[in-house]
């Protein structure tokens, strides 16, 4: 069996989104065999998921050089890579023929339910790095499966698990009975059944980041057409002058021109906001709903929501598994202190490979969005890097492993997703916060700090 565990079993990769299909894409130009499992239909089912929605980020940092080297020969055409894609664009265009070019090293409709060393549960300790992994499978076709495995890369992100309203990290109470008014993604209103629960209604947008404001912006576009429609902004904090990202001065202009839209839906109207209110409970008034806040305030009542309050790692399969994690961000022990948000703009996190992805349990990596845990500035490049040094790990170059370089804008592109149909909005510009593309090389084991922050 450890013949097997070194030479022959594949390396089982969990998810079929960008990082996971680059983390296979690596695996082959290294000669190792991947097997990537995907619980959805498709490659990039999560992505689809918000295919409505555009990207900050540039197609040009949205393919991986790995993927791509797949992709060449088979005639596909690199989109331009200074336009900015839908995630239905990156799905369709990138992520599905990425996947199939790798043809039956993708399973589809395979949901992973659980990770163990064969024979060994969390607590053995006797023979434990000798034994292969065993990936636990629940499919429709097959019913069960045993899939043993060399390592695993657990590239599941973190759409599955959205966070609650509730401002203590749990749900609200009467939020689970308030389901059906509730929704935890950015609506798309170009579907009239969607745009019919929304048009004419008083929503409450809860959240403050990128998500959010793409709420706005479109429920402020839908309000144009009917003016019973309007949005009210919860905040847990107050409203400051960095609320709404850079604006003008952000040289990533997507996100500037979102969070300008989002400030000018406040001036026209269209939407109003509620600052320090953390919300408690949840209750029916009628067909309405009406928030709580823990001071005892009580908003006036709305017809829908919309929670926008972060994403976190579905950690149930890897319990027997022995983890390193941050005991507030969930992310690997080692990473946590360079992404905490508290700290770290989305500027100022080192590029990091697989010294900060290591854990315990040898064998075992969290990448992408999950390694991320509930830190909200991930960016795709970081995640093609951390796959990189991982692959080069497994096949033996430690050298090349712990050499992290990547190009990347200085200030970072932020994680999540904006508005950008404004062509004008993309023309470059000098100065502000946000500087143009800079190639940053980090030395063997010795990070460097960026300039500037976002």
């Amino acid at each position: 069996m450890n013949a097997l565990t070194t030479d022959q079993l594949p390396v089982v990769v969990i998810g079929a989104g960008p990082i996971g299909l680059a983390a296979a894409a690596h695996l082959v130009e290294r000669g190792i065999e991947p097997l990537v499992l995907e619980a959805g239909p498709a490659a990039g089912s999560a992505v689809r998921g918000w295919s409505h929605v555009r990207l900050f980020s540039t197609w040009g940092e949205l393919i991986d050089p790995a993927g791509e080297k797949l992709l060449a020969p088979t005639g596909w055409v690199r989109p331009d890579s200074s336009t900015y894609p839908t995630g239905g664009d990156w799905a369709e265009r990138y992520l599905q023929p990425l996947a199939d070019v790798l043809g039956d090293k993708v399973r589809y409709g395979a949901a992973v339910t659980g990770v163990a060393r064969a024979g060994r549960d969390r607590i053995v300790d006797s023979g434990r790095d000798e034994q292969p992994f065993t990936v636990h499978i629940q499919s429709a076709e097959e019913g069960e499966e045993r899939i043993a495995a060399r390592a695993v890369i657990d590239a599941s992100g973190t759409w599955t698990v959205p966070s609650p309203m509730g401002a203590d990290g749990l749900p609200a109470l009467g939020e689970k009975k308030a389901a059906d008014r509730i929704t935890y993604r950015v609506p798309d209103l170009g579907d009239p059944a969607v745009r019919a629960r929304y048009a004419g209604k008083r929503t409450a947008v809860i959240g403050s980041g990128a998500s959010a404001f793409t709420a706005l912006a479109l429920l402020a576009d839908l309000a144009k057409d009917d003016d019973g429609t309007h949005a009210v902004w919860i905040l847990r904090r107050g409203i400051s002058d960095n609320t709404y990202g850079g604006g003008e001065a952000d040289q990533l202009p997507a996100r500037g021109a979102l969070g300008l839209r989002a400030k000018a839906a406040g001036e026209a109207g269209q939407a109003s906001a509620v600052t320090g209110f953390r919300t408690q409970a949840v209750e029916r008034d009628g067909d309405r709903l009406v928030l709580v806040g823990e001071d005892g305030r009580r908003l006036a009542p709305v017809d829908e929501v919309i929670v926008l309050t972060g994403l976190r790692p579905d950690l149930s399969f890897l319990s027997e598994v022995r983890l390193g994690l941050d005991e507030r961000l969930q992310a690997p022990t080692a990473l946590a202190p360079l992404i905490d948000p508290n700290v770290h703009s989305c500027g100022t996190v080192y590029p990091h490979g697989v010294n900060e992805l290591s854990h315990p349990e040898q064998g075992i990596y969290l990448v992408g969005m999950k390694s991320y845990g509930r830190a909200p500035t991930f960016l795709a490049m970081t995640g093609y890097e951390q796959v990189r040094s991982i692959t080069a790990a497994l096949a033996g170059d430690r050298e090349a492993a712990e050499r992290v370089e990547l190009t990347l804008p200085e200030s970072g592109v932020c994680g999540g997703a904006g508005l950008f149909d404004d062509p004008e909005n993309a023309e470059e510009s000098d100065g502000g916060c946000c500087a143009a593309p800079t190639t940053l090389q980090i030395g063997v084991g010795a990070p460097t700090a960026t300039s500037g922050g976002c």
